[in-house]
């Protein structure tokens, strides 16, 4: 969801929505397939999956009704192409993977834990929440600004930049909230001294528990939010035991080269045919 969003934006901002013969706007696809085949291209993988959002209502919204309420309903350009995207995807004879009630985050997060043992997984988004479920054989390569540049985080680069471990930015996150998501956190506490009290106390309990070693500033300040802060980490936390199973044999990346030109040509996706690699073709 993150690439074919960003990939939307990143034309309709000037207008160009790429309408096909039938009238149906693919700027979103379009950029989306470049995402993923340059991604592929790059990272050269074995198996892949692709993990989408089922609508805007999940867990988190039952929880607190302001979750990403700031967010408007997708434009109507963009909403054909969600099962375009689909749709393209599905030709490659790979997974697409989804949960009603739950976040694409969630079942990448989910699928992560539960491969990670029979594989080395790379997760490509344009989203740094998932950067929590960075583990021994996850790595997250999060996309730069144009195609094909990636910032690659490993546990340990995760660390030499923040400070903290990766599973910490779920209490990170509570702490100084997430305005993207709409939800405030503890008002007063930004990064800088989230980020020194779980270096110092390493989580929210530990914060709670030594709260009288805190300035009287920060003391105050969690006190008065201090049920914002327990359910902003409960937002925050990315679930990874979501109903979802994907094989390895399912996501084999391998696919017919004549099905996936069939259904470029029938969605009118020009120029991505070129990203195509023979060697996995079949």
């Amino acid at each position: 969801m993150a690439l074919l969003f960003r990939a939307y934006f990143a034309t309709a901002v000037t207008g160009q929505f790429m309408y096909n013969s039938k009238g149906t706007p693919t700027n979103g696809i379009y950029g989306f397939m470049k995402h993923f085949l340059m991604g592929v291209n790059h990272f050269n993988p074995s198996h892949v999956a692709v993990c989408w959002d089922m609508g805007s209502k999940t867990f988190r919204t039952d929880m607190y009704n302001g979750y990403k309420s700031n967010r408007p309903d997708a434009p109507i350009e963009l909403v054909p192409q969600f099962e375009l995207a689909k749709d393209m995807v599905a030709s490659f004879d790979i997974p697409n993977i989804g949960v009603t009630g739950y976040e694409a985050d969630d079942c990448i997060g989910t699928l992560s834990q539960a491969l990670k043992e029979e594989a080395e997984v790379v997760i490509l988004t344009g989203d740094r929440d998932i950067l929590q479920v960075l583990d021994k054989n996850v790595s997250v390569a999060l996309l730069k600004k144009g195609m094909g540049n990636y910032e690659v985080h490993t546990p340990d680069s995760f660390y030499e930049e923040k400070g903290i471990q990766p599973k910490q930015l779920i209490d990170l996150k509570a702490f100084m909230g997430d305005p993207s998501d709409n939800y405030p956190g503890v008002k007063g506490i930004g990064e800088k001294t989230a980020l020194k009290l779980l270096q110092t106390y390493e989580h929210i309990e530990g914060v709670l528990e030594n709260i009288e070693a805190l300035t009287k500033g920060q003391k105050t300040k969690i006190e008065q939010d201090l049920d914002m802060l327990h359910l902003s980490r409960q937002l925050a936390e990315i679930k990874c035991d979501v109903p979802v199973k994907c094989t390895l044999l399912e996501a084999e990346w391998k696919y017919n080269l004549n099905k996936v030109n069939q259904k470029l040509e029938e969605i009118e996706l020009r120029g991505i045919a070129k990203l195509l690699r023979q060697p996995a073709v079949i």
